[in-house]
């Protein structure tokens, strides 16, 4: 469009009309206990609808059967999917007995909140480990410590200290663990 090539525009118009259709039916079906579902599948929807557009525009097409066969594809989506839910049951279980002896105050937190923090300090770990890029690894760990530094300052809780710093050094290395295997199936 911003071209101005007449031949491009079917393209444009096809996005437009699929992404129209898209926000209508989340409008209309969306209700607000379901609004972040429907925010997740809205977004895939309109991801998926370009790439169907540019296949059929360009009838590009995709080796799918090459990209399964690799194992450096398999191997980051195992390990990427690994570092999500089943790490986190896997620390939750190992963490368990230390957890039981922390007194809950339900109304200092958020709901599920260090289950998706750790998720996403993984996932930037291994993200930082197999871009090669070691020193984000400590940045970041150095940035959850002061950000946890008030709060296990101001508790005087010595095992909510210990099981905080216990959790986080799980979680770093099973990434750093899963970074470097990575890497070696990539080699």
């Amino acid at each position: 469009l911003l071209l101005w090539d007449i031949e491009q525009w079917p393209i444009a118009v096809a996005i437009a009309l699929t992404h129209l259709a898209i926000d209508l039916m989340k409008l209309y079906t969306q209700k607000s206990k379901t609004k972040t579902t429907w925010f997740i599948a809205d977004q895939g929807l309109h991801l998926l609808s370009i790439l169907i557009i540019w296949i059929g525009f360009t009838k590009a097409s995709i080796d799918w059967q090459s990209i399964v066969d690799d194992p450096t594809v398999l191997g980051l989506i195992t390990l990427v999917l690994f570092l999500t839910q089943p790490t986190s049951i896997i620390l939750s279980n190992l963490l368990r007995k230390w957890a039981d002896s922390i007194p809950s105050q339900p109304d200092q937190s958020l709901q599920d909140a260090g289950k998706y923090i750790g998720i996403l300090e993984r996932l930037f770990v291994f993200t930082f480990i197999v871009t090669g890029n070691w020193e984000a690894v400590g940045f970041l760990l150095a940035a959850k410590s002061v950000f946890r530094f008030g709060d296990l300052k101001k508790s005087k809780e010595r095992k909510l200290t210990e099981y905080i710093l216990i959790g986080t050094l799980l979680s770093f290395g099973t990434a750093m663990i899963a970074g470097l295997i990575f890497l070696s199936i990539a080699k």
